[in-house]
């Protein structure tokens, strides 16, 4: 049997599981949903077969009537056989539970004529067994997807579940359209515009003259001291909120001068902070 990690997640149908499945496939977790515990075994020796390294995540719940009578054998044989097996139980309250089915309209799949309720109770009893053996639980009453996602990482993968966060920088002309899906956009027109000294109109912003002429600007000098601040405070509050990419993008007339060295600037300051980091120039060779 394989050293590569199992991971089992299973509780409360609308607990959060599935948001779970998404955040450990996001990890490299091969991940399946709705497996019958039975067929484990087989799984594992098909994934050893393969020589596959990649942790695995098996979503297995009370959809599976046969699931309460079959695990613990399964799980028991597996753990005998050296298979490194971590069970999660997401449980929230009924209230919240109750809510989220009647906000996605959805069917408890234990609900008799639609009494969600009664479903509820129903699968906590069935449950329980299950709840009890357990190698961690994660109540997600109160949390929205973002931080669900945060405290499953946290939780399964520790330290290195930590979410990254890669900044896109772009650097772009009015004069050519905002990018699209650009989270923040900064205009940066009112800087002087070395378009209009022909011995800079030819070069872009990567060019030590004009780079030096525009970061030499009193007011970009004023400017990039509050926006770089400003970074500071917004990126660890998306990196919080479970935002794991975001374009930042920089504007001025034609997006050939002003714009690109502000974004060259930028990118040394960020990566610096030991943030990804990914550069482009949209209208770089369209003139300004």
């Amino acid at each position: 049997m394989s050293g590569s990690r199992l991971v089992i997640l299973t509780g409360l149908s609308g607990s959060g599981k599935s948001t779970a499945a998404r955040a450990l496939e996001d990890e490299g977790f091969f991940v399946i949903d709705n497996l019958p515990p039975m067929l484990l075994p087989q799984v594992l020796a098909l994934r050893d077969e393969g020589d596959s390294a990649s942790p695995m995540a098996v979503v297995i719940d009370a959809r599976n009537r046969d699931f309460l009578s079959s695990f613990e054998p399964v799980f028991t044989s597996l753990r005998d056989q050296g298979q490194k097996l971590d069970i999660y139980f997401f449980d929230a309250s009924d209230e919240t539970l109750v809510r989220r089915y009647s906000e996605t309209r959805r069917r408890h799949p234990l609900a008799q004529q639609g009494e969600i309720d009664e479903g509820i109770r129903l699968e906590r009893r069935l449950l329980r067994p299950l709840r009890d053996r357990a190698s961690g639980i994660i109540d997600t009453t109160g949390l929205n997807p973002h931080h669900l996602r945060a405290q499953v990482l946290q939780r399964i993968e520790g330290e290195r579940g930590a979410i990254p966060m890669l900044v896109h920088l772009r650097s772009f002309g009015f004069r050519y359209g905002i990018p699209q899906g650009s989270d923040l956009v900064m205009d940066v027109r009112f800087l002087p515009n070395p378009f209009f000294d022909p011995s800079m109109r030819h070069l872009s912003g990567r060019d030590p003259k004009v780079r030096s002429f525009v970061l030499q600007q009193s007011a970009c000098r004023s400017f990039l001291t509050h926006f770089e601040a400003l970074l500071a405070f917004l990126l660890p509050q998306y990196r919080r909120e479970g935002k794991s990419y975001l374009t930042l993008s920089i504007g001025c007339t034609g997006g050939r001068h002003r714009s690109v060295a502000i974004v060259e600037h930028l990118a040394e300051q960020i990566a610096a902070q030991g943030i990804e980091l990914r550069i482009g120039h949209k209208d770089i060779d369209k003139g300004s």
